[in-house]
């Protein structure tokens, strides 16, 4: 009778090392979920930038497409992004805002894209893994701007002012200029989504 109150002692620490090795253990997950969803916050701030940034320079691109609506001879370097514009990345900034992000990078890495790059505003914060007080997450993402129109400029010897056909996947357009609301618009002429 002695020796089993002896053994039943003895499990009491066995039985307190267990606990406090699943108590650190559940905490070491609740950090690595922290990270996690900071991580999962910062891409969707970059996602949200980039789509941002694409669309500036789409709206630019079709502005600049309805000026020169009578120059047809221009539209193709329009729709190849091979115009100057002005930055789009001041908008890209206020979407990595919203998102309680920090722009830290915004470039086309090649034409009709963008790149932009973010780090969240907030740390994964205090946990049982050491040092992770200040780590904040960061995160890029690209958005692409693909031209959806084809058309074909008129020969030489066309009559008249007449404008080129303009096919937008399947939509056909008769262009009118002394019409501006026949005019296709920027998600005709251009398709923005994030690349990848």
């Amino acid at each position: 009778m002695i020796s089993l109150r002896r053994d039943a002692g003895q499990a009491f620490p066995i039985y307190l090392t267990v606990v406090a090795g699943l108590l650190f253990l559940a905490l070491a997950y609740l950090a690595v979920g922290q990270a996690a969803v900071n991580r999962s916050g910062a891409q969707t701030a970059a996602d949200a930038a980039a789509l941002a940034a694409a669309q500036d320079e789409r709206d630019q691109l079709t502005a600049r497409w309805i000026t020169d609506l009578l120059d047809p001879a221009k539209w193709q370097d329009i729709f190849d992004g091979d115009v100057p514009f002005t930055d789009p990345c001041g908008r890209a900034g206020l979407l990595a805002a919203q998102n309680d992000a920090t722009l830290s990078g915004c470039f086309p890495p090649a034409p009709l894209k963008y790149q932009a790059d973010v780090r969240t505003n907030k740390s994964v914060g205090r946990s049982v893994v050491p040092g992770t007080e200040d780590v904040k997450a960061n995160a890029h993402a690209v958005a692409v701007i693909e031209p959806l129109c084809t058309f074909k400029l008129p020969g030489d010897g066309a009559d008249g002012p007449a404008l080129p056909r303009l096919t937008c996947r399947d939509k056909v357009w008769d262009l009118k200029p002394d019409d501006p609301s026949g005019l296709p618009g920027p998600e005709d002429l251009f398709d923005v989504h994030l690349d990848g």
